[in-house]
């Protein structure tokens, strides 16, 4: 089963990275814009990062909660319209074409927000009051975690805040609502805000024939609203620290492995309550998109537990989660859910059944499929090169955490870019179109390609590089115009020749 049944095209791009002169992309003019184009290349899917606030690093995968939306993501020319801010309030200092500042976007924007966000609360007391009755479970607790977050300027709930406000006094709570109420009600507006600029858009990306596709990290951040507000969801000590975190183990490419530090579950916990966290959380991403992409998938299966203390993930163990009960409860209530599980990694035939067993397509990175046999040619029995596919994937030319096509085939020697260029039929100016022909070509039902990569740019435009953080990760944006006419025609002609127009294999069949 695939997330639709049919055979369909879509456009990897987060809203960070759409143009505008704010220095961030926005829910504003610009995205319903970005809208109209991929609707007239064809696609019928738009893919999209996680939605979340983001803290140090800036990452999405690294949320400040796992139900609220990103207030930096806010347009400002929506608050304008709907006169929430003033004229004068749209002013603003020179911003980067190409990338995002997000310290100078930050330090423009919040002001302006805080502002708009005064306004909503004199102006839709009654909205705003509806919205905090249907979003109590995760609302109130989210928008006072962020208020202790200004107090303390950012510092770690956990390791910096004192320890009555880190660890959930009730009287400390209470005085803290009690002084900090108009702070409080800021960031609950702000929600409300960001509730109504993202459904109005989910609105129109489905009158214009596409589906939004969201993105649940599996883990939350460890510097949360989420661990903060529910501790017993997550594995502590006695001290009610953390006592175990997540990563992945050592492999070619890490001798130490990863140390992600985000706390692992208590999942006992979350099965006595029948896992109500999670589908709160499951819920709330479906109000605001249509699919939803699980990172880490496996970890449903079994996750990797490293101790708190370590300093690498070297010596970590293998915990089995209850992701078929999860998923199993979770259909009960809710149905057949459209999810993609990325089920890239170390994979497992255990994984590989519990992906199967509820129907979630998994992933196909090309770039990944060129592996050179001990001969030295091309390795052409690898599942990840193109005609390998079968139809249960989503398949890719690459993701946020790859190279670009074209920055990733410029790294290769002379003899894997003889073998790519074998392969692909194509010379070396084409060879980014050509990957992406041959995906669109190959037999998965979907095809999702990132903005980058139909612009043809290099590794300046690279999204992320996993395990680092630095002020290029997640910054990237595209400049005004460049997904012009051309290059959505091309994309256009290539979901046709390929079949992708949003069809079933049996209505194309009948025709």
């Amino acid at each position: 089963m695939n997330i639709s049944g049919k055979r369909e095209a879509g456009i990897l791009l987060h809203i960070t990275s759409l143009p505008s002169e704010f220095g961030i992309g926005n829910l504003g003019p610009e995205a319903y814009h970005m809208a109209d184009l991929i609707a007239s290349s064809g696609a019928t899917l738009w893919q999209l990062l996680p939605l979340g606030p983001t803290g140090y690093g800036n990452s999405p995968y690294a949320q400040r909660s796992a139900f609220a939306g990103n207030e930096m993501l806010l347009s400002p020319e929506l608050l304008y319209r709907d006169g929430y801010l003033a004229k004068e309030d749209l002013l603003h200092p020179a911003f980067p074409d190409s990338r995002v500042d997000f310290q100078r976007v930050s330090e423009w924007k919040m002001p302006r927000l805080r502002k708009a966000a005064e306004k909503a609360l004199s102006q839709e007391k009654d909205g705003i009051e509806q919205f905090r009755e249907k979003e109590r479970f995760w609302l109130d607790d989210y928008a006072l975690f962020m208020t202790l977050c200004d107090e303390y300027r950012d510092a770690r709930w956990h390791t910096v805040w004192p320890h009555d406000e880190g660890y959930r006094d009730s009287d400390a709570l209470e005085r803290v609502r009690r002084e900090k109420r108009r702070e409080i009600d800021i960031y609950i507006a702000l929600q409300y805000l960001f509730d109504k600029e993202m459904k109005a858009l989910l609105s129109y990306t489905r009158s214009k024939g596409l589906r939004l596709i969201g993105d649940i990290p599996i883990f939350a951040g460890a510097d949360s609203a989420d661990t903060w507000s529910h501790p017993e969801l997550f594995k502590t000590g006695p001290d009610g620290r953390y006592s175990a975190v997540s990563g992945v183990p050592p492999d070619n490419f890490s001798a130490t492995g990863q140390l992600w530090g985000n706390p692992v579950y208590e999942w006992k916990e979350h099965e006595r309550t029948d896992f109500e966290w999670w589908k709160a959380r499951v819920r709330r991403c479906l109000e605001l998109t249509d699919i939803l992409r699980i990172d880490h998938f496996r970890g449903f299966d079994a996750y990797y537990e490293i101790k708190a203390s370590a300093a690498t993930a070297e010596h970590g163990v293998w915990k089995k989660s209850p992701g078929k009960k999860f998923f199993t409860s979770l259909e009960k209530e809710m149905g057949r859910i459209p999810i993609i599980a990325e089920d890239l990694g170390w994979m497992t035939p255990s994984v590989s059944a519990l992906r199967d067993r509820f129907g979630f397509p998994g992933m196909k990175i090309a770039q990944f499929g060129f592996s050179w046999d001990r001969n030295g040619d091309l390795n052409t029995y690898d599942d990840f090169l193109p005609h390998n596919y079968t139809r249960q994937f989503v398949a890719y030319t690459g993701t946020h955490d790859n190279d670009t096509v074209r920055g990733w085939y410029e790294k290769l020697t002379p003899i894997e870019k003889h073998h790519v260029r074998e392969y692909l039929a194509s010379p070396d100016e084409e060879i980014v179109w050509a990957l992406i022909r041959s995906v669109m070509m190959s037999n998965a039902d979907t095809a999702i390609f990132p903005m980058q990569d139909i612009l043809e740019l290099g590794t300046e435009a690279r999204m992320n590089y996993p395990s680092t953080c630095n002020d290029t990760n997640w910054s990237w944006r595209m400049e005004e115009g460049s997904f012009n006419g051309y290059r959505a025609g091309r994309f256009r002609h290539l979901a046709r020749i390929s079949g992708r127009n949003g069809k079933t294999w049996e209505e194309h069949n009948r025709e």
